[in-house]
């Protein structure tokens, strides 16, 4: 493999969204794979952008024919990468950028050469600044609002160890797409 994968963690309301568009609309040339999974669509979202929103049962077809890389089931839903987007760019030498999960995150690291895999943590501040992104964004239960907080705190501690953390707080979205800009420049020819 010659390509780097960059893998990009942040709790629900970081801003991963926000920065992967940015990165779409500056850097063209890199490769951002379309993951599936299980959760409706958003005010917003369309199919094949970011996702492929298919049914459990099309998912775990996927699954048992071993079309994933890795996937997960959080909060009812599931979400997973697709070996087709991911191996075959990296193979050809291109940098290719995905937000995952910390589960997520680990499964690649034990598969892939971890001299080709990377990863960017976005730090968007306290679960307290987190809670009121994600409650502005669009209406939430509150069973799924804890379930994001225990999230949090378990994917916090990841800061530590990413290899680089582009910090997203309230107010500071400029900075923080020039820094997620420079971070992925950077770990692309790492």
């Amino acid at each position: 493999m010659k390509g780097k994968l960059i893998l990009v963690v942040s709790p629900a309301g970081g801003g991963k969204s926000t920065l992967l568009k940015y990165l779409r609309e500056q850097m063209p040339d890199i490769v951002f794979p379309v993951s599936c999974t299980t959760r409706p669509m958003r005010p917003g979202e369309v199919e094949g952008a970011v996702y492929h929103f298919i049914s459990d049962e099309e998912f775990q077809k996927r699954a048992a024919n071993n079309e994933f890389l890795e996937w997960v089931y959080t909060d009812g839903k599931r979400y997973g990468t697709l070996k087709s987007e991911i191996v075959p760019p990296v193979e050809a030498g291109k940098t290719v950028v995905r937000e995952i999960d910390i589960k997520g995150l680990y499964k690649i690291e034990e598969i892939l050469p971890k001299e080709n895999v990377r990863t960017i943590y976005i730090d968007a501040g306290t679960w307290d600044d987190l809670e009121k992104r994600i409650v502005a964004r669009a209406p939430i239960e509150q069973t799924e609002l804890a379930s994001r907080r225990a999230r949090f705190e378990a994917e916090a501690p990841f800061k530590d160890h990413a290899d680089i953390v582009v910090k997203n707080p309230d107010g500071g979205l400029e900075q923080a797409k020039q820094d997620f800009i420079a971070a992925v420049k950077t770990l692309a020819v790492a």
